[in-house]
């Protein structure tokens, strides 16, 4: 928590503002659970009462938009998913969406719906930070190869990627960011050869 507190005073120095901070946190939850996003909300509203108290006032931002769509969540969770894969999602036939049905529901109707609908984040600050959180995971490796291929599909181009890494090292270590530089770079040479 005392390194989650020093990003986000370094993030509100940054200048992003409270909602997008909010939303990374939010964001979040899908890929590291509800109890580790919850104690971020709390860490960061300690780190803002702390900067009121210095007279430090930071920007609120941009409110998420109200999602104004009478579309099935399923339905709008698999077009979302096609925007950022290019693959069709809509009948799982084998996998994790074959053997357990709900698990998939529940992630196109509250991943890709509910929480890739919301406009505070682009897609792009999205994927980067999933690629954060699962970079900081053991046993990521396959979804991680997953979301550095969508970070390519929706425009960050493999220099930023390879600069993230290299934030990631500095964050979580060289561990960490050797195993995601090596997927990373697996998804270049893949994406190459096509």
């Amino acid at each position: 928590m005392d390194q989650l507190k020093v990003a986000l005073h370094d993030g509100l120095e940054a200048v992003l503002t409270i909602n997008e901070i909010k939303e990374v946190i939010v964001h979040v939850h899908a890929y590291a659970g509800f109890p580790r996003s919850i104690r971020g909300l709390q860490s960061f509203m300690e780190v803002l009462d702390e900067r009121e108290a210095e007279g430090i006032d930071d920007e609120w931002g941009s409110e998420a938009s109200p999602i104004d769509d009478d579309q099935d969540k399923y339905e709008r969770g698999v077009e979302t998913l096609y925007e950022l894969t290019g693959a069709d999602w809509s009948h799982p036939e084998r996998g994790y969406g074959a053997f357990s049905p709900e698990i998939d529901r529940f992630l196109k109707e509250h991943l890709f719906a509910d929480l890739f609908e919301r406009d505070v984040l682009t897609y792009a600050e999205r994927q980067l930070t999933t690629i954060s959180v699962l970079s900081s995971l053991d046993g990521m490796e396959p979804m991680l190869r997953s979301h550095f291929n969508i970070c390519l599909n929706v425009g960050l181009k493999p220099g930023q990627l390879q600069h993230f890494v290299r934030i990631i090292e500095s964050t979580l270590g060289e561990e960490k960011a050797r195993s995601a530089s090596t997927i990373l770079e697996e998804v270049l040479d893949s994406r190459n050869q096509e």
